[in-house]
């Protein structure tokens, strides 16, 4: 073989070994994303293992927050009945919502605060919101470097080639946004 030839095969096979290594990166990103959402469906399930425990405890103790305890129970069916990933995340943030909304009621009814199974609970309630925060920011790392991988050359032409696309961050809902960007209030 001449000279010509052998430096072809090798640009052709450097080429080559070069196309495995981005494609192998982009799946690895891709599970890698993955495997950071069932870590927020772990959590969240456990949630709402958590949940009518909550409800029950509550309910012995304020029968005059139905509303606010329907809406976590319904929110936490909501949660179980969640197929796709983007269900999940719409059904978790109906779940914050309505946490959200036992919270503010309970801090209006101190005198729930006193008994000690609901205290005992409202501190698994928060160590539960605690670990969810840090696998959603997990989550969103890892969406954040495949959307990279996607988006950036050389990686974006076999990212197109072989199907993969930007994904979508876990993010606060718009109408949960105004409530959050206000101060809080602190009344003693």
């Amino acid at each position: 073989m001449s000279t010509t030839v052998i430096v072809i095969l090798v640009v052709v096979a450097v080429l080559v070994i070069w196309a495995v290594c981005i494609y192998n990166n982009l799946v690895k990103l891709r599970n890698n994303r993955e495997n950071a959402f069932a870590n927020i469906d772990v959590q969240l399930k456990q949630r709402c293992d958590l949940i009518p425990q909550l409800v029950a405890t509550v309910k012995g103790y304020a029968t005059h927050e139905k509303e606010t305890l329907q809406r976590v129970t319904d929110a936490r069916t909501a949660a179980m009945g969640a197929q796709t990933i983007n269900d999940k995340i719409q059904a978790d943030n109906m779940m914050t919502s309505a946490l959200a909304g036992l919270k503010v009621s309970l801090e209006a009814y101190p005198d729930l605060k006193a008994n000690q199974n609901f205290m005992q609970l409202q501190g698994e309630i928060a160590d539960i919101e605690n670990k969810l925060a840090a696998v959603r920011r997990f989550f969103n790392s890892a969406t954040r470097e495949l959307n990279n991988a996607v988006e950036t050359f050389p990686s974006n032409i076999f990212a197109k080639m072989f199907g993969f696309s930007r994904q979508p961050m876990f993010e606060v809902p718009q109408e949960s946004r105004a409530a959050m960007e206000k101060a809080p209030e602190i009344k003693f």
